[in-house]
């Protein structure tokens, strides 16, 4: 087909308005967009090739070039040779992965790159341009002020401690570092490291003011605050653990040059009170603060918003944004509480005046224990954690993993107002040992259109029939599922029924946790493993 024409009726592309024809661009992978359309016009490279476009230089190379065969390398040799030369002065941040870095960094001069992000590097050969006289070296030595670093272990073991080092070095080596973010994964699970034992002149700089890092436990967030990092202002940092030490770090000197500080952790901590109360207390400048944060409390009550003024808040003079996802549940074995309402709840965040405000608490005990949810308006966070039946609906657009836990059995018209809720959800994992009291489901079928990854390991064998007869539920893009072998074999009735088929012939991931020896249907069943 000729390309200077869009149908049958021989209309010319090029009649159509620049501002058209970027929209159509932008369609593009910028690697598709370069070998396809630079050099094939003048007004098509003076599009493609402006300095609005291409200030940002996205040269991940997957999907396109996820080998080294013969027509892949021919792709990105012409990049290389006949464009990249034409634009390198004009790019302020650059993005590329492992693959593509030797391609480029090694053979092209970015003059006026400021902003680097690298992504889905092994830790060993990222260390590898760290050291020695590289393009890279050189890049954090003299010009780079922000950079964005993910790397990837297929094997936990060979990890070693190199994130560490790679964090050491880049903070030694960028002279001019303002902002750095730092991920570590492995298995597709976040894999974290521990400062401790480190030297004092570890991970030290004198110029960084933003980090955003993920790390193993509180103590990792207490050694980053200790003085190392003298202008830093903005922390976010996540945590797997917040747990007790026996470290002597000190969480009691003043923080006054933090102006933004992030703390998120999706595991349950008993720590509140005393780890992370009093680091809050020593934020004595902060101006914004966003905590997510799920607590464990024996013999207590829920904590509402005139406990958190009075704990922290009340230290925090120049506080003008409050951002928070609290999640609490109580286990009260051996004395009676009186839980608060939801309208008394919601009071007390009205009484230190935060009205965007929204909740849903369990108010009796059930075998003991007791969970509320409370959150600030509107939801701001990609996760959700520890949902219950209580859930009163609402708004969240921003969350891609939800986690179901409850004592109380999951009804069919929940996950009908989930399916409306959380419309780009993407990964739902459903804790809950009890049967549904209601089996019949509605004539409509629900609809996750987003949801790829699917847990019911922990949940009764009620909610695998739910989500994997495509009777009740349609999971267009699933392909994860993570699920007990006794309850698959029961749904399935030993893989021959019909009413799951549809939905396990997708998946291309299966989690079972049991080892078994695989029966003769099974294969045919799961078509695309």
């Amino acid at each position: 087909m000729n390309m200077n024409t869009l149908n049958s009726k021989n209309i010319n592309i090029l009649d159509l308005p620049d501002e058209i024809l970027l929209i159509i661009f932008h369609k593009l992978h910028m690697i598709e967009m370069f070998y396809s359309l630079v050099n094939v016009n003048q007004r098509f490279d003076r599009l493609v090739l402006d300095p609005f476009c291409i200030h940002h230089l996205d040269l991940t190379i997957e999907p396109f070039l996820n080998d080294n065969s013969p027509a892949n390398n021919a792709i990105f040799n012409r990049i290389r040779r006949e464009i990249l030369p034409r634009i390198n002065h004009k790019v302020n941040k650059l993005t590329i992965e492992s693959l593509s870095m030797a391609c480029i960094l090694d053979t092209i001069d970015f003059t006026a790159l400021t902003s680097l992000r690298l992504d889905n590097f092994q830790s060993e050969i990222l260390l590898q341009h760290l050291t020695g006289d590289t393009i890279l070296f050189r890049l954090l030595t003299n010009q780079i002020t922000q950079i964005q670093v993910n790397t990837v272990d297929n094997i936990r073991e060979i990890s070693d401690g190199n994130e560490l080092n790679i964090l050491s070095l880049i903070l030694s080596i960028g002279k001019y570092l303002t902002d750095v973010t730092f991920t570590h994964w492995w298995h597709n699970q976040g894999i974290t490291f521990s400062f401790f034992n480190l030297t004092s002149t570890t991970c030290v700089s004198s110029s960084l003011t933003k980090l955003i890092i993920l790390v193993q436990t509180f103590d990792d967030c207490l050694y980053l605050l200790d003085g190392r990092l003298k202008y830093l202002s903005i922390l976010i940092i996540s945590i797997i653990k917040i747990n007790d030490s026996s470290s002597n770090i000190d969480n009691t000197k003043k923080l006054p040059k933090l102006k933004y500080f992030s703390l998120s952790s999706s595991c349950y901590t008993y720590c509140y009170n005393n780890r992370i109360v009093p680091l809050l207390r020593r934020m004595s400048n902060i101006e914004e603060l966003t905590l997510f944060l799920s607590i464990l409390r024996n013999e207590s009550t829920y904590i509402v918003g005139t406990q958190l003024y009075n704990d922290f808040l009340v230290y925090m003079p120049r506080l003008n944004k409050f951002t928070f996802s609290i999640h609490t549940q109580i286990n009260n074995n051996d004395i009676d509480i009186d839980l608060p309402s939801a309208n008394d709840i919601l009071n007390s965040f009205t009484k230190i005046g935060y009205r965007q405000v929204d909740l849903y608490a369990d108010d009796k005990l059930t075998n003991s224990t007791g969970y509320c949810h409370v959150y600030s308006l509107p939801y701001h966070f990609d996760n959700f954690m520890f949902m219950t039946n209580r859930f009163p609906g609402g708004i969240f657009n921003t969350v891609r993993l939800l986690v179901m836990l409850d004592v109380h059995p999951f009804e069919n018209d929940l996950f009908k107002i989930i399916s409306q809720n959380f419309p780009l959800l993407q990964r739902l994992s459903i804790d809950n040992r009890e049967p549904q009291k209601t089996k019949q489901h509605s004539s409509t079928i629900i609809t996750f259109p987003h949801l790829y990854k699917l847990d019911v390991r922990k949940a009764h064998i009620d909610y695998a029939v739910e989500f994997l007869f495509d009777k009740n539920i349609s999971l267009p893009r699933l392909t994860y599922l993570f699920i007990g072998y006794d309850t698959l074999a029961t749904i399935t009735e030993g893989f021959t029924n019909d009413a799951a088929r549809r939905t396990c012939a997708q998946i291309k991931t299966l989690l079972i946790t049991e080892p078994i020896v695989r029966p003769e249907n099974f294969l045919s069943y799961f078509s695309s493993l």
